[in-house]
This record gives C-alpha cells, structure tokens and sequence, in this order.
C-alpha cells in the first residue's frame, strides 16, 4: 500500500505534556514515526513524499485566524519573553466571554486551546503543515487510482476543531482530506475514526452537514477524554442531522464487541451511499497503550483491516493516535495488510 510521510512532520519535539497532574514528556513524539516507518517498509510498501499543498486546503475546514494564531505563535511566545513551551492557564470558560480574542499571546493561546495537555513548541507548524500534505497526498492517489493508500500523519488530527487545537492535534487531517474529495466531485465522503479517544474535531467541524458522515468507535466520555463530546445522542444538527454516528464503549470493551459496533458504523456507510472511505486509524484500542482501555491484540488488527476492505469503498487510512510503542508499527502494518489481503486487486 502507498504510503505518504513528510520528513517535516518530524520537526515538532515537545518536552512538555500535563498528564494526571504532573508534567511528563508527551506520548506522542517523533520515535512514534520511526517505529511505523520500520515496519512500513520491512512490510515492502513504497513511501512517497508528498507535495507541498500549501494552506488553500487548511483554510477549507479550518478559521483563518486560528491557522494565523498557530503560524505566529511559536515567534510571538519568544519575543513575549517567555522561557517555557506555551502552555495555556486560562480559558474563555462558561462565566467568560468567548466572543473576544484577546491580544496577548497568552489569552490567544487560552482562546484556541482545547485544554492544557498539548503544548505548542517550535516547529509545531511546520509539523502539522507537513502531515496534512501527507493526508493530502493519500486521498489525492486514492481519488486517482482508487487504490487503497495510507497517510502517516504526525502530528495526528482528528481533536483539532474548526478554531481549537489539543490531544496533539493542530490541523484536522481527516477533515482536510474529506473537503479535498468533496471539491475534487465527490457527493458524500465517510469519515470512520476507529481512534481510542473520540473525534471531537471532526465532528464539530462536519456536524451540521450532510455531505459528510461522521462515525467513531471511541471510549465513553463519561470516564475518558475529551469528556465533553462524542455522546450517543449527538446525531448531528440541520442538514447534518442522522449524519453523526458515536459509538461510546466502555473501558475493558472486548474485540467481539467493539467490532459489533463497527458492522453498525459500516452499514451506515452503506446506506448514505458514501463514496470514499477515510479511515481516521488510531491503533491506540491496543491492549497495552498506556493512554487507553480497550482490548485489541496485534492480531485483531489484522481482522479489522479485512472487515474494512470488504466494505468496498475506496479508502484512505491517516494515522492518528497509537502510543505503545514496541506494537506502534507491528499494529499499523496489521491493519493494512489485512486490507490488502481482502482486495488484493487494489494493490
């Protein structure tokens, strides 16, 4: 399978991540890249760098004034005279305002962060610019050759919302890619996150459209982040209403059951007559990952890539989360072969 990697996605290195109150170095790091490429390529599939495709896509999905506030503020952190990664302290919270972006580079900070876990660092936008081109580059060969294709996106992207970075998560790589093959002429794109953690990004930003259909496989918030989305009864507004699907399971959640749950998502898929299949893949429902609770071995990975060739569809995999580092690659590359194995005339 044809895979897309800019080396720039290695150019965000954070130090910094608040993780159950202390401060520790972040799960997602650049050795999560060379694990996947590892395998990636002993697995014998071509890795493609990716053109450049600059921010025309990013702005398709994403608020001009929050992709400015991620260009600028590395720089404006620095010359505010601040020694630490930015982090931020304040948020416009609910006895706040929101309708007001402050000056400061710290109130900015608090106004386009989801949360404190994620900072930003130098080369964060360069990173994040670099792996949607690699989402990009994957969805266009798809749109191209309909063959199956994968992007190893890092940083990952499926918490970015429309104007609010966190999880990791600055540009929303799924999102991009989708609007990419809806103004390429495709009528309606499914979006599947098979992640641990819920999409919350991408269904923020496709919530109240119909051309786009949202399911995710994910932990209950109840008891996991993001907490405050990814609920059942969130089923989409307007337009978009019956065109978000959450699956929230529970901590412990076997293999037999979770892939319940997917043939739901599946048949969905099948009935709003999607077109392309994007598969937002965090390999984080691992038994081992240290951020997550469900139970998948390396070999039910395997099974997962083969159900998700028998729906039929021409699809793109973008990776997402995934943190156990020695079973990273072994767990990417499971999935894909699985595909492969079920459509072997898509190789």
């Amino acid at each position: 399978m044809l895979t897309f990697f800019s080396e720039d996605s290695r150019l965000r290195r954070a130090r910094t991540e608040l993780h159950d109150g202390a401060l520790v170095s972040p799960f997602e790091c650049p050795e999560r890249i060379d694990l996947v490429l590892r395998h990636i390529r002993q697995a014998g599939f071509e890795v493609r760098t990716p053109e450049a495709y600059g921010l025309g896509p990013v702005h398709a999905v994403h608020d001009a004034d929050y992709v400015s506030f991620l260009e600028t503020c590395w720089p404006s952190w620095q010359a505010a005279g601040h020694e630490g990664e930015a982090i931020p302290n304040i948020w416009p919270a609910r006895s706040m305002r929101s309708d007001h972006v402050p000056r400061s580079v710290s109130g900015k900070l608090g106004y386009y962060a989801l949360g404190a876990d994620t900072s930003l660092c130098e080369g964060t936008f360069s990173a994040a610019m670099g792996s949607k081109d690699a989402a990009l580059g994957a969805v266009a060969h798809t749109l191209h050759t309909q063959a199956p294709s994968f992007a190893l996106c890092r940083p990952p992207g499926h918490h970015a919302a429309s104007d609010q970075f966190g999880g990791y998560c600055f540009f929303n790589n799924a999102a991009i890619a989708a609007q990419y093959a809806l103004d390429a002429g495709k009528r309606r794109v499914a979006v599947l996150d098979v992640d641990f953690h819920h999409g919350n990004g991408t269904q923020e930003i496709f919530y109240t459209r119909n051309d786009v259909l949202f399911a995710s496989l994910h932990g209950d918030p109840e008891v996991t982040f993001p907490y405050y989305l990814g609920y059942a009864d969130e089923t989409g507004a307007g337009e978009g209403q019956g065109y978000n699907l959450n699956f929230p399971l529970p901590p412990g959640t076997s293999v037999a059951a979770w892939m319940q749950a997917l043939e739901q998502a599946l048949a969905a898929i099948q009935a709003q007559e999607c077109e392309l299949l994007i598969v937002s893949l965090g390999v984080d429902i691992f038994e081992d990952d240290p951020i997550s609770a469900f139970t998948f071995k390396s070999a039910d990975f395997i099974a997962l890539g083969e159900r998700l060739a028998q729906a039929g569809l021409p699809t793109t995999f973008l990776m997402e989360g995934g943190y156990a580092v020695e079973e990273i690659g072994v767990n990417v590359v499971n999935v894909l072969q699985g595909f492969e194995r079920e459509s072997p005339q898509d190789r």
